[in-house]
């Protein structure tokens, strides 16, 4: 893969969004095209997104310039079971997802995208990141309106043409069912636990990458809610 290891990171303790591992390979930066079709839209959108844990993409989108609400929760399945314990197990259909609402005028769609598949998830990986396994860690994008259903398509398209990955592209488009914010204790995960042997090992490098990477749209103050 034509891609840039994160920073190295000391062996810690994982968390919650983890299940149990011994060992995990390194997670990588990759240079995800520019897009070639660029979104167009005016005022505030949404946007739902699901890249494994979404602890880490709450963190990278909150740490984004045009970003005004960056919100943990869960996409698909039903409200019954739209919990932490419930979609852990796997059987839900849920994804743990985040969804954004945006500026366009400071960051267009077709640029989240961008980011997600730079710093935020790999596309080549089927149902996990990281260290974490099971459907409710896919990948995938949640289109909210045709101009980002026709924006996500093309860029998907250019993904796979771009050499940038060896595998193939995994991520897929999903239709928007419903999204559930998940519990008040995922929410802003990052800021409030700093220290977490699962932030510190996996979530912070990400952040890290964004900021070198794109530093033009990077944010160094957390936006909550």
């Amino acid at each position: 893969m034509q891609a840039k290891p994160f920073f190295a990171a000391l062996a810690l303790g994982l968390s919650a969004c983890a299940l149990p591992a011994t060992s995990a390979s390194a997670e990588e930066v990759f240079d995800a095209p520019v897009a070639a079709r660029q979104a167009n839209e005016s005022g505030l959108q949404t946007a739902v997104f699901a890249g494994g844990c979404f602890w880490g993409i709450e963190a990278i989108f909150s740490h984004t310039r045009g970003v005004t609400s960056a919100v943990a929760g869960y996409h698909g399945g039903t409200a019954e079971n739209a919990n932490y314990g419930s979609v852990t197990s796997g059987y839900t259909r849920h994804a743990e997802s985040v969804r954004v609402t945006y500026d366009p005028s400071v960051v267009r769609y077709d640029q989240l995208l961008q980011i997600l598949f730079s710093v935020g998830a790999d596309p080549t990986l089927l149902n996990r990141q990281g260290p974490d396994r099971g459907t409710h860690y896919r990948t995938a994008i949640v289109p909210m309106s045709g101009e980002q259903r026709a924006v996500a398509q093309a860029y998907l398209r250019q993904m796979e043409r771009s050499g940038v990955w060896d595998d193939p592209i995994v991520a897929r488009i999903e239709n928007y069912r419903r999204f559930y914010e998940a519990e008040e204790y995922h929410q802003d995960y990052l800021l409030r636990n700093p220290n977490s042997g699962y932030i510190r090992r996996w979530d912070m490098p990400k952040v890290r990458a964004l900021q070198a990477n794109f530093p033009q749209l990077f944010r160094s103050r957390f936006r909550t809610g």
